[in-house]
């Protein structure tokens, strides 16, 4: 399943920057440092997350690639996906659907999420407010943060109008 993604506002300027480090640089260091090889088809898979605008979960990422004539084996996807996620490449998320989905997200600026849980649209928004709480709420109890994780569930617009007509 593909989960479409609405561009956030500052989407073309914040996909990625312009001095992070390329991705199969690093994907190439990690399997080095990790006593792993360096695939065709491991590659595949990072050029295909590095491509997509969207989240994809393991199947629609397999029907991606063999769409491209890139034979990739299910085991080889998930232990790759299981490596990219390790070596910071990608993110994996569970937005209640009963399957993980992953987006790249080397060079990007961090984002949270929105869920519609009818239709599964996944909404990608930037809030520095928010982003501004939630470190304030780390000081006044003492706590440093190294990463947090913000989903919001509910009914995207497009399903609320449906229902009414």
């Amino acid at each position: 399943m593909l989960c479409h993604t609405m561009p956030m506002a500052t989407e073309t300027a914040s996909r990625t920057s312009r001095q992070s480090p390329d991705p199969f640089d690093v994907f190439a260091t990690y399997l080095k440092e990790h006593r792993l090889r360096n695939t065709a088809e491991r590659n595949a898979v990072l050029k295909e997350l590095v491509q997509a605008k969207d989240h994809l979960d393991a199947e629609g990422l397999l029907v991606r690639l063999r769409k491209r004539s890139h034979p990739v084996s299910r085991a080889t996807l998930y232990r790759t996906l299981d490596h990219l996620v390790i070596a910071g490449l990608v993110k994996k998320h569970s937005f209640g659907q009963g399957h993980a989905q992953y987006e790249y997200v080397l060079g990007r600026k961090h984002h949270d999420h929105m869920v519609c849980d009818r239709c599964g649209l996944v909404i990608e928004f930037i809030n520095d407010e928010i982003e501004s709480l939630q470190e304030e709420v780390c000081r006044q109890h003492g706590f440093q943060s190294t990463n947090h994780v913000m989903e919001i569930f509910g009914i995207c617009k497009d399903c609320r109008s449906a229902k009414k007509k």
